[in-house]
């Protein structure tokens, strides 16, 4: 299999990665440590999940990673939810997020169909 780098969900999930930075920047301090942190940490678990799975040897490996990131990613949807709920992020923000979340959700649900039919018998 070719170099993550390559494989478009994990390219989408580094632009996710890098809107959610843009759109914490703008909590509140005191959230600096808590929802910040929270919603940077799951989302970039995504990506990194996706690189960790083609790091591994096998298969098997690789689906368990790429589940692991499908978690992250409902995590950060989770908490996405909750900033817009407290009015920390915007109505549109969030949606664009979200929006940009469900793709990257469509993908992987996707890429994980693909691994486990290839590794049936």
């Amino acid at each position: 299999m070719s170099h993550f780098r390559k494989i478009l969900v994990w390219q989408k999930s580094i632009s996710l990665v890098t809107k959610v930075y843009k759109a914490t920047r703008t909590f509140p301090k005191e959230e600096t440590f808590g929802l910040t942190s929270q919603i940077r940490r799951s989302s970039i678990s995504i990506p990194s999940n996706i690189a960790e799975g083609f790091g591994r040897e096998s298969d098997k490996d690789l689906l368990r990673f790429l589940n692991i990131s499908v978690g992250s990613l409902f995590e950060m949807q989770t908490q996405l939810e909750i900033a817009k709920n407290i009015s920390y992020l915007k109505e549109e923000d969030f949606n664009n997020l979200y929006e940009d979340s469900r793709e990257v959700e469509r993908m992987l649900v996707s890429f994980i169909k693909k691994i486990k039919d290839r590794t049936r018998p």
